[in-house]
């Protein structure tokens, strides 16, 4: 068998017992093959969702040769194989050789009631008993099983989107605003959700650009990307013709990553009748208008 390949996963003849009433599985069975193609003519995809691979491993957990196959090909019983050990359960593989009228999907839950799931059809009857695909030679067919759990999660990870949220508005009061130099400047940090933010700005760019930056998180915060959407504004001191400019983005979970818009040219703030610069300095703020938290709630 060693050079034998075989077509796996998704894929049986036959059922499973459990003897465990609250076990979810994922059942993964196999069937003897020699790397040749279905029928063209018939599609595992169309006819039981399932997809196919091949590999020269046999199944792990159980195989099961029958010869002189064709004595049992008109018969309804199935074939109840001895128990073997799985994955911490203890299983029977039942081999309908004139297949079953139930068809049952890949992962199902066994209990008291429901001990017997699987796929009620692997291949046509005609391509097993009477085609040459190489699923049984000399009269003798092979198959498998292998068994996985698959273990419920028990937390979700849950967004909520959060508008308006608590202690949004942030205001930066940026003084001496002629002595500074040619880079960019940040704000002390402000929470808002889950997540701290600063504000930044370059005194030097042609269009003064004004930047949001998530930073850390809080306490017990989960830390994933978080969606922030912001009006940064410089405030004007003498009216309220202030210059405002919406962003948008997911926040990468990196602290310090930061996006910017563009405000009015350098010499528009300097104008001192404009409104921006009184005594010397300028007003920049942050409404942050949505933001997104992640918690982990149970299932």
């Amino acid at each position: 068998m060693d050079t034998q390949k075989w077509s796996l996963g998704l894929l049986s003849l036959a059922f499973l017992f459990i003897t465990s009433s609250s076990a979810d599985l994922l059942i993964k069975q196999a069937t003897e093959g020699r790397g040749i193609e279905y029928n063209s003519s018939y599609s595992l995809t169309s006819n039981l969702g399932l997809t196919r691979v091949w590999r020269d491993e046999p199944p792990a957990d159980k195989i099961l040769s029958i010869t002189s196959f064709s004595i049992i090909r008109k018969i309804w019983a199935p074939y109840v194989c001895s128990v073997f050990e799985a994955a911490g359960y203890k299983w029977r593989l039942v081999l309908y050789g004139n297949g079953n009228p139930i068809d049952d999907g890949l992962v199902k839950r066994y209990n008291n009631a429901t001990k017997e799931l699987g796929f009620g059809q692997l291949i046509p009857q005609s391509t097993f008993y009477d085609g040459n695909d190489g699923y049984r030679e000399q009269d003798t067919g092979t198959f498998g099983a292998e068994i996985y759990i698959v273990n419920r999660a028990q937390l979700k990870e849950k967004v909520t989107f959060i508008s308006n949220p608590p202690n949004n508005v942030f205001t930066w009061k940026i003084l001496h605003f002629s002595t500074l130099e040619d880079k960019n400047y940040k704000s002390d940090e402000f929470l808002v959700g889950d997540r701290y933010w600063r504000l930044g700005f370059n005194p030097k760019g042609g269009l003064v650009p004004i930047y949001l930056y998530a930073q850390g998180f809080k306490a017990n915060a989960v830390e994933v990307t978080t969606y922030g959407a912001a009006n940064l504004r410089l405030k004007n001191q003498r009216n309220t013709n202030h210059i405002t400019r919406f962003t948008e983005y997911w926040y990468l979970v990196l602290s310090g990553y930061g996006l910017g818009v563009n405000t009015i040219p350098l010499a528009d703030v300097k104008d001192a009748s404009n409104g921006y610069l009184v005594n010397d300095a300028i007003i920049i703020e942050a409404e942050m208008l949505t933001v997104s938290v992640t918690n982990l709630v149970s299932v």
